[in-house]
């Protein structure tokens, strides 16, 4: 029987990948990528069902089914995120698609984009491992999928070999995209102007839905620093960006039902996968609410959950900007953290504030704290550059 922490380390890495290989499906509009997450979603409730038992099992007093408890309920909201992913993936295969005006605007406005690009034959990647080309660390961009062929290869391993032809999805800052294109592709990529075509109800709904997928996706990793740090300011601010959330998921409807006039079907169906996607959003930041009330409500956290997150596949921490390092007084987009680390941030800690969304323009002080998440090897190159 596997253990609890190899369990929970499974759980965390598929509802991580499940989300992005979902919002992949629902931008590209790829009925495979959809199918697969559906069998995520499977696979997830498999493993609930095991770690129930194991958990079970290993409680042996009532101060150990208390802290085990705390592993339960991080696996079910876990699941809840997998739910909500599986729901945008029933969109696709039903075939309601968003218009190609909002997914422009999905992938323009998002604070993490998603990109394919093919491997061409002068590329420089071609017949390497993932490890070896390191593209994660390199551009900020992590391959989610990958396209041989009629074959796929989701959520690709270390050693997982870059073929010609192959078709690279990846997920990761916007600044990284044209450093991605250039090493997959072996060309430049040019930067297109883009001006919406949508009315401006339509409009407004999709910027705010944008906006409500990054919060809830940053909601997710702030909860389980929470834990991390067994810190309750951290966990009120999933709080604070849930119920902001379901604000937003109100307003988002409003905009909606106003744009609805003597519209066909087709465009109904748009209208329709556009609401989905909200609550979608709403569920996945209700769901990182439910991780952090473990701090908040003062539950023991099992030590077995800690030994887990550091063996995830990606791993979320706090570093601290030190006063004339490389990053002092200068913005994320003048240091290209993402892209020269491949280290996401996520947050920033300010003394008593909060930047919860921190974009290119954000001026990063000495003594501020970096919430960020990547690789092991991104983690060290961003700590050289937050130290003197």
């Amino acid at each position: 029987m596997r253990t609890v922490k190899d369990l929970l380390v499974e759980i965390k890495d598929t509802s991580e990948v499940i989300v992005d290989l979902a919002y992949s499906a629902i931008l590209f509009d790829i009925e495979d990528i959809a199918e697969e997450v559906l069998e995520l979603e499977n696979k997830i409730n498999d493993l609930l069902k095991q770690i129930r038992i194991v958990s079970i099992l290993a409680a042996r007093s009532v101060d150990e089914a208390e802290s085990v408890s705390t592993i339960l309920q991080i696996a079910n909201a876990s699941q809840k995120m997998c739910q909500a992913a599986g729901d945008i993936a029933e969109l696709v295969l039903r075939g309601m698609k968003l218009s190609a005006e909002m997914v422009r605007i999905a992938l323009i406005k998002s604070e993490e984009t998603v990109v394919k690009a093919r491997v061409s034959e002068e590329s420089e990647i071609a017949g390497k491992t993932l490890a070896e080309v390191r593209l994660h660390t390199v551009t900020g961009m992590k391959v989610i999928a990958i396209k041989r062929g009629y074959e796929w290869i989701f959520d690709p391993e270390k050693d997982t070999k870059i073929l010609k032809g192959d078709v690279l999805f990846a997920k990761g800052d916007v600044s990284g995209v044209l450093k991605f294109f250039k090493l997959v592709t072996g060309r430049e990529k040019k930067v297109e102007d883009f001006e919406p075509e949508l009315e401006e109800n339509l409009e407004k709904a999709v910027e705010l839905l944008v906006e409500m997928k990054n919060l809830s996706e940053l909601a997710v990793d702030l909860s389980y620093l929470s834990l991390l740090y067994r810190n309750e300011e951290i966990a009120q601010e999933v709080s604070y960006i849930e119920e902001k959330v379901d604000n937003m998921k109100y307003e988002v409807q409003l905009l909606v039902l106003r744009s609805l006039r003597d519209r066909p079907d087709e465009e109904l169906k748009t209208l329709l996968a556009v609401l989905e996607l909200a609550h979608a959003s709403e569920y996945i930041a209700d769901s990182a609410k439910e991780i952090a009330q473990i701090i908040v409500e003062g539950m023991e956290i099992h030590p077995i959950f800690l030994e887990a997150m550091r063996e995830a596949d990606e791993i979320i921490t706090m570093i601290e900007v030190a006063k004339k390092s490389s990053l002092d007084g200068k913005t994320l987009g003048e240091a290209r953290v993402e892209t020269n680390t491949g280290m996401h941030v996520i947050a920033v800690k300010r003394g008593n504030k909060w930047i919860t969304n921190p974009t290119a323009n954000t001026r990063i002080m000495a003594g501020d704290m970096l919430v960020v998440k990547g690789t092991r090897e991104g983690e060290k190159i961003l700590r050289g550059l937050c130290s003197k």
